[in-house]
């Protein structure tokens, strides 16, 4: 297995990007069938990187590295490749360098790179892992998807309540299939269910007769194996946990899950939220063929499609007062567009403060009303400046103060929107973060473009 520890040096502007310079060398040499020289150049490179140049290059300079760099192929890199072409990848290795890689990773490991493949491949890779391995692996698996049952590693340090730091330390010596990494070693009463954890610095810094339990970690949590991943991040990242023990049902002790895997999962929450907002489904990747992006991206195109026939149809309401003044048709995709990205604003601070829990029943009201407030300033604001746009522009006084009024109307509309419709889909158990946003644009297109248009049909005719 490739040393966790080598990586690339930084380059002197200070960016850890993938040296193209590099990238292009080992292409070359891959095709060239130079193995030696595609190791050598491969070989500063963490883990992560090699994932990363894999995912980078096209398909067929994909197929030439792996064939010469195939034996060197590690449970690390098929760990860190991303989902979209990780199947893919385990396609062209051998059975025998499969073999290696996973018996290399701890159970958690295992358990990620199995969930996303298909049926036959899942197969094909528990057959090669050792029997016990399989069945840890099997047992994770069979926990609900997206749950702490399938992202724990079933590799546990525990002993009993009753120990001391020597006789703790001396189980830690002669036992030689710890985990390679753990922070906390877990107290379990009799019938196994944890109590406690004591930290492996207090461990080794404090003297042999010493009780595990005086020097246990004040703050301590379980995490139920049914719990859902998103919920166990938020809990790592609240109360600054390093690691925390998984029991079933029953309370016994299943499992532990490290700070890494939770914070993988909490960037993965912030980043589909950040592809949903935008309406892109949060499975997309840069290594996507084109039809599998197209079907993905369609259905919310599609839904932008309706919202925008909506706000046509307001537009059609008035064409009678747009041909009689055509400067309403110069005009209102401004006040569209301002509620629309004033409405966005508020969005992406709602959806983002019910994803870490901060926006609650105890402040919701004073949230809207912060939000609609500002919608109010802001609005107040910018109808003064395009008031006098207005006035300037087309010579028409009353334009300007139509302009004025629709603006005001619509920011206000936008900033009560921008909040209330996200909570009230999280309500309706549906992801505010992937509906929001074709429900807060309509709204602020129809009522900007119908707040203008027909505020200068009843000041302007």
């Amino acid at each position: 297995m490739a040393d966790e520890t080598t990586t690339e040096e930084p380059r002197e502007d200070g960016r850890y990007e993938l040296d193209q310079e590099r990238v292009h060398e080992i292409v070359d040499a891959a095709h060239a069938g130079e193995a030696e020289l595609v190791a050598e150049l491969l070989e500063p490179l963490h883990p992560a990187d090699i994932a990363d140049l894999l995912e980078q290059v096209e398909y067929q300079d994909r197929v030439a590295i792996l064939k010469v760099y195939e034996p060197e192929i590690d449970g690390e890199i098929l760990s860190e490749i991303d989902d979209s072409i990780r199947e893919e990848v385990i396609g062209l290795l051998s059975p025998g360098v499969l073999t290696d890689a996973m018996r290399a990773l701890e159970s958690d490991d295992v358990v990620d790179i199995l969930e996303d493949l298909e049926e036959p491949q899942q197969q094909a890779i528990l057959k090669t892992l050792e029997d016990s391995d399989r069945l840890a692996v099997q047992q994770a698996l069979n926990w609900p998807e997206y749950s702490a049952g399938r992202l724990m590693q079933r590799e546990v340090v525990a002993g009993p309540e009753h120990w001391t730091v020597g006789e703790a330390i001396d189980y830690l010596r002669s036992r030689d299939d710890l985990p390679a990494d753990f922070y906390h070693m877990t107290l379990v009463d009799p019938r196994h269910r944890p109590v406690a954890n004591v930290t492996l610095g207090k461990i080794l810094g404090h003297p042999r007769d010493v009780k595990l339990q005086d020097i246990a970690e004040e703050t301590f949590r379980t995490i139920e194996a049914t719990e859902d991943e998103g919920d166990v991040a938020y809990a790592f990242n609240q109360y600054h946990l390093i690691s925390a023990p998984v029991v079933d049902p029953d309370g016994r002790l299943v499992g532990v899950i490290t700070i890494d895997d939770a914070m993988i999962v909490l960037d993965q929450e912030h980043e589909e939220d950040i592809l949903r907002l935008a309406g892109v489904s949060d499975e997309s990747s840069l290594a996507d063929k084109v039809i599998a992006t197209t079907k993905r991206r369609f259905p919310w195109l599609a839904v932008n499609l309706v919202t925008a026939i909506l706000a046509s149809l307001v537009i059609a309401m008035f064409e009678d007062t747009i041909a009689q003044f055509v400067a309403l048709a110069v005009l209102m995709p401004i006040v569209a567009s301002m509620g629309g990205n004033a409405g966005t604003q508020s969005l992406t601070v709602a959806v983002r403060a019910i994803a870490t829990k901060d926006l609650t029943g105890s402040n919701v009201l004073r949230v809207i009303r912060r939000e609609v407030l500002v919608g109010l300033v802001n609005g107040v604001l910018f109808a003064i400046m395009m008031g006098a746009v207005g006035v300037i522009w087309f010579g028409t006084p009353m334009l300007g103060v139509v302009i004025a009024l629709a603006m005001v109307i619509n920011l206000v509309v936008a900033g009560l929107a921008g909040t209330v419709i996200p909570i009230i889909l999280d309500k309706l158990k549906i992801d505010p973060a992937l509906a929001s946003g074709a429900f807060v644009t309509t709204v602020t297109d129809v009522v900007g473009f119908f707040a203008f248009l027909g505020l200068a049909a009843a000041m302007l005719l």
